[in-house]
């Protein structure tokens, strides 16, 4: 969804949005996007958090709409959408990817290496692979970190292309004001 809102589509937002930026003030730093993020993300697989969630829809829909703020939270410092005062820059957008990789990869190596079933729920569902609920629960954990392992590729990659183009952009404008202008 971040990356469909163009700077021409954002721009009646804009000066709304710079103005809640500073008066969140030092929240409005890329790294408070990771912390909300990770946050939403273990709290609702803390397993009661979990459990409400299974067991009642107004919970289960809160539980979404909280990781739809979370990944809002994440992703904007790095589309930008609208252009932040501390932005990522450099390396540092690489070292905010994989901050945010390895905070919740913590999760997914939990779920997936764990002896013990974290959500007593799916101890008692019938079976449809013939895993047993710990061993669903391992596959999962390791799903988790394969999607976020090609996430994180992907992420990268496109991040690496944008940085390179952004750099020849800059050695172009600083070329063109280096070169004196023709006398003629």
């Amino acid at each position: 969804m971040l990356l469909s809102l163009s700077r021409v589509i954002m721009r009646p937002l804009t000066r709304r949005l710079m103005s809640v930026e500073r008066a969140l003030g030092p929240f409005a730093h890329p790294a408070t996007g990771i912390v909300v993020w990770l946050t939403l993300i273990y709290v609702w697989h803390i397993p009661a958090m979990y459990d409400a969630a299974l067991n009642h829809s107004a919970v289960h829909a809160l539980e979404h709409a909280c990781f739809f703020a979370g990944g809002i939270a994440v992703w904007w410092p790095l589309i930008q959408p609208v252009p932040m005062r501390r932005r990522l820059t450099g390396l540092s957008v690489f070292g905010y990817l994989i901050a945010a990789k390895i905070s919740v990869g913590l999760l997914g190596i939990f779920l997936t290496w764990s002896h013990g079933v974290a959500y007593p729920y799916y101890e008692h569902v019938p079976r449809i692979w013939g895993l047993s609920a710990i061993e669903d629960q391992n596959l999962g954990g390791a799903i988790m970190m394969v999607e976020q392992s090609i996430v994180l590729v992907i992420a990268f990659a496109i991040l690496f292309v944008r940085m390179l183009g952004q750099s020849e952009e800059d050695e172009v404008r600083r070329e063109r004001f280096e070169d004196p202008a023709p006398v003629g």
